[in-house]
Parts: structure tokens; sequence; C-alpha cells
């Protein structure tokens, strides 16, 4: 039979039995005292209780807050998933140099896009009507929406598909992304909507269909200083801008994305 006392030992945690050792520690051992001093250690003890209770709560609150901040988060993993994204460190990967973004090929209308690929194109107001539009099967039924736009002889790109588990783009870096909060907390989230910016030259790989249009295999290429983010209340749609080398103006696009009411394709 256990007594109070042990009751409430038995019932505590590993972390409240440590913090109980080291408020313990600082406590003076008990000798022979009078009755009233015996009633004044209990008060001393259920204060220490309840102290190694706040302590508890406190510690496992920070332990919260940092398991949900993506970048803690991610420093802990030499890789993460971020919407249908494999990012991975590899600090002796080595890209190849004057990498140029590809361009999106023979176009479709935005509305042709939509019916084949079965989601919204989601098109930047700060960039405007794009210049191409293309959609890329990919492996499982799923489908790859690429929006090109050209300004000053080069190519801006911003590839769109569905928010999933399995990974549809891989990217291998030298160095960490940066984590960078897209505006204000939503109402009732942890923490805001972060974007990934990546400054470097890096290695993307991603799925290539043959010419019939069967076979898929895993291609690799250097890719520029690319931004990644997720569009939508639960993240239904990853977005991928690539050719915009000033990370200012490319938050300030994903932005305009996120401040625009959707629009319905033409």
């Amino acid at each position: 039979m256990v007594d109070g006392t042990g009751g409430d030992f038995g019932s505590e945690t590993m972390v409240e039995r440590v913090l109980g050792q080291i408020l313990a520690e600082q406590l003076p051992v008990p000798v022979a005292e009078p009755p009233g001093a015996r009633l004044r250690l209990a008060a001393v003890r259920r204060w220490a209780r309840l102290r190694r209770r706040a302590l508890t709560a406190a510690l496992c609150g920070l332990l919260t807050v940092l398991a949900l901040t993506p970048p803690v988060r991610a420093a802990v993993f030499d890789w993460f998933g971020f919407g249908g994204v494999e990012v991975r460190y590899d600090p002796w990967a080595v890209p190849s140099p004057g990498a140029e973004v590809p361009g999106c090929g023979r176009s479709v209308s935005l509305a042709q896009a939509r019916q084949r690929a079965g989601f919204e194109p989601l098109v930047p107001d700060a960039l405007g009507v794009p210049d191409a539009v293309t959609v890329t099967g990919e492996p499982r039924g799923r489908f790859l929406v690429s929006l090109c736009w050209r300004e000053g002889g080069r190519t801006i790109r911003v590839d769109e598909f569905p928010a999933r588990l399995d990974v549809g783009f891989t990217k291998t870096v030298r160095e960490p992304p940066e984590w960078i909060a897209l505006g204000e907390t939503p109402p009732g989230a942890a923490v805001p909507d972060y974007v990934l910016w990546f400054p470097r030259p890096h290695l993307l790989s991603f799925w290539l269909v043959d010419a019939d249009g069967h076979r898929y295999t895993r291609q690799v290429r250097t890719a520029g200083p690319t931004l990644l983010w997720t569009h939508g209340t639960s993240g239904e749609t990853t977005l991928r801008l690539e050719g915009v080398a000033s990370r200012t103006r490319a938050v300030e696009i994903a932005k305009s994305l996120e401040k625009a009411p959707e629009k319905s394709s033409k």
C-alpha cells in the first residue's frame, strides 16, 4: 500500500522528478525540530511542488513553440519536406555554373490548363498575364502547371502543383534556405505562413516524361535563386518561382498573389 506522498511521486513525470531533485538539493536537510517547524517544512514542500510543476509547464510550452517554428524544426534535420518539395542539405553538392531558367514550350490557355490539370492556375498580379502556360504530366496521374514571362531577355517561371505528401521536386542545397514570414500570422494559426528563399544556385531534381507520355525519369538541373511557398487556407497549392534574383521582389510577387482574390481562368 502506497501512502499519499508516495502516490504523488509515482504520478510525476520524469521532467518533474528531475526538477524536483534540483529543487530538493537547494533545501536544507531536515533535523529534529519542534512541531511548529514541521508545519513550515510542509509549506515549503508544497511551494516546491507547485514551483516544480510551473517550471515543467513553462518548459513544455517552450518546447512546443520551438517544435512549431519552421526554422528551428528544420535545423535539426538534414532534410525536410515543404508542400511536396523535398529539401536536402548536402555541403558537397556542386551545381554547374551558368544556370538558365527553362521556358514553358508550347502554350495553352489558362482555361485549358485548368481543365487538364484539375486545379485553378494561380497568376500573381505583380507579374501580369503570362506569356506562356504549359501542363506537364507526372506519375500517379498528377499534373504540373508552369507559367512563363519574358522580361529583359530572360525567363521568369512559376511552377504550380497541388501540395501533397509524395515528392515532386527535390532540391539539394549547400546551405539552408532562408525562412521568411509572409505577412502577419493568420487568425487561429500558431505560426505565420512562411516562404523559403534559396539565394544560391542549387541542384533541382524533377520528373520528366518521354515523348510517348508513358515513361517517367528523374532529371537533374541547376536552378538559380528560387522562392517556394504554398497558397490556400490549408496550403492546397505549392508554387515555385524561379528567375527573380532579388529576394525583395520575389517576396512581393508572392504577396501579390496572397492579397489578390482568386480569379476565374478565361
